[in-house]
């Protein structure tokens, strides 16, 4: 069988020695949970998906990891995939506040850093590498090692981030925090647009509609006000923390110059002030999700992460 074959096997299953559970937090809130774990570890990593992400979309990524020797960990977020929703609108991706999603984080951290195997690797991609790089200037999360996939420094929006924000505060102190600033649109110009968006590949794109099938409960739509006051807020007051610079662990920063989701200028320019930063960069015709994109450019991000990892970590295992 091809690795192309076993790859999409991965992607529509969730394997046999893989456990789905769940995880209270400490205001008794449950976060639906992932662990896959090996016998003798070369490390343990744990993974945070984007906004509107569910933990079944890496699950390629995380036979690829578990493969390599590393114990696999990820949850879905408070309010998104499998976790339950925090508006009585189940397609609504709300947040109230940033603050409690970096809780949830150093929570779900800590527990996993006191379980499993050393080093100990965090990898975010999009709102999930906002939010850990986050935790990490706030020393909330200290792990070994971190990398950032596409990271959500600075949100693309055709009115610009300044204007964006007053809207979306003026809309949250109005009384609308928990409402969608627009409708999903199901048409096929609409589908290709958002395909487009996050990946060129798309046999991967179906694998999330494969899933959504599945689980229709893991589908959300637009954010909140409140969602995107707070995404405009932080992301700025991150931008300005001179904090920021005194990280010295190794770090991995992944991006895709033409990323439409995410500025990839303003993440270069914050994490270029850091003293330990491995930069992976992707040019034209890259979308969002580069651990979802077609090949030959899913198979050179990985192995920048695999390269990263093998600087940190015990040799990989024979097989």
């Amino acid at each position: 069988m091809s690795g192309a074959q076993i790859g999409a096997l991965l992607r529509r299953r969730v394997h046999d020695d893989a456990s789905v559970g769940w995880y209270e937090t400490d205001d008794a809130y449950p976060l639906r949970t992932f662990r896959w774990e090996t016998d003798a570890p070369r490390g343990s990593i744990l993974f945070l998906g984007g906004r509107g992400d569910f933990f079944e979309k890496y699950l390629e990524a995380f036979g690829h990891w578990r493969e390599c020797g590393w114990n696999v960990d990820a949850f879905d977020w408070r309010g998104h995939g499998g976790s339950p929703r925090l508006t009585a609108d189940p397609l609504i991706g709300h947040s109230g506040s940033f603050a409690r999603l970096v809780a949830d984080l150093a929570d779900v951290a800590a527990a996993w850093r006191d379980r499993t195997a050393g080093p100990h690797v965090v990898m975010g991609h999009s709102m999930g590498g906002h939010l850990l790089l986050r935790a990490l200037v706030e020393r909330k999360v200290v792990p070994d090692a971190a990398v950032l996939l596409s990271p959500m420094i600075r949100i693309r929006t055709p009115l610009g981030v300044r204007l964006s924000e007053a809207i979306a505060s003026w809309q949250v102190r109005r009384g609308n925090g928990a409402r969608g600033p627009w409708r999903e649109s199901a048409s096929a110009a609409n589908q290709i647009d958002s395909m487009s968006m996050m990946t060129g590949d798309l046999e991967r794109y179906l694998d999330e509609q494969f899933w959504l099938d599945e689980n229709p409960a893991f589908r959300l739509g637009p954010p909140s006000w409140s969602w995107l006051a707070e995404a405009f807020s932080s992301s700025r007051k991150l931008r300005a923390n001179p904090e920021v610079g005194s990280l010295h662990i190794p770090l991995l920063l992944m991006v895709a110059d033409r990323d439409r989701l995410t500025h990839s200028g303003a993440a270069l320019r914050l994490i270029g002030q850091l003293p330990n930063v491995t930069l992976c960069r992707f040019g034209k015709g890259v979308a969002h999700e580069l651990l979802r994109e077609r090949e030959p450019v899913r198979s050179a991000a990985m192995a920048a992460i695999d390269d990263f990892l093998a600087a940190i970590a015990a040799p990989a295992r024979q097989f």
